[in-house]
């Protein structure tokens, strides 16, 4: 997404040529992602870990920009991944702990392709914020099973919460 996003600020500098080479590169490198990622129901967390996942909350990005750069629904895949793998108060931000990052789970809903589904996202969030029993400002980093906070609080991250906001914006300026 870093060089699709270079590409992207070159275009709106004028400079087609090296936008588009630049589009070429980063849609040849999400290619091969999804080739050297794929687990077939889901992408890895790392490409020689088998059996593991991760929100790929930066893809936010390609579908805010309409860019289109990975292939065979690599976003849907992961969305009805992640959807099994939902605790009472949220998305964990990978197999390895059961611990998120509530920003990134708003920015993972906001590429949900209905409201139904990315409600099935923010609602934990919800959740977690209303019934958490640790009472600091918002925490962006917190347990998925128990509500409990982990650390950070009232960080300007939360701004993240507002990803589907920006996105419906700019899908209807489009």
């Amino acid at each position: 997404m870093g060089v699709a996003g270079y590409s992207e600020m070159a275009r709106m500098l004028g400079l087609n040529d090296v936008a588009d080479k630049y589009a070429a590169i980063a849609k040849k490198m999400a290619v091969k992602w999804e080739e050297m990622a794929n687990e077939g129901d889901h992408y890895r967390l790392a490409f020689d870990r088998k059996d593991t996942w991760s929100q790929k909350y930066n893809m936010v990005w390609d579908k805010l920009w309409n860019l289109n750069l990975f292939p065979n629904n690599v976003i849907r895949k992961e969305i009805n991944y992640y959807l099994t793998k939902q605790n009472p108060y949220g998305l964990p931000l990978d197999s390895r702990k059961e611990y998120t990052k509530s920003d990134w789970i708003m920015w993972t809903a906001a590429m949900s392709s209905d409201k139904e589904t990315f409600q099935k996202f923010s609602d934990p969030v919800y959740k977690y914020i209303n019934e958490t029993v640790s009472r600091v400002p918002i925490s962006d980093w917190h347990h998925t099973d128990s509500g409990r906070w982990v650390g950070f609080r009232a960080r300007s991250v939360i701004g993240g919460y507002w990803m589907k906001v920006l996105m419906d914006k700019v899908q209807n300026n489009q």
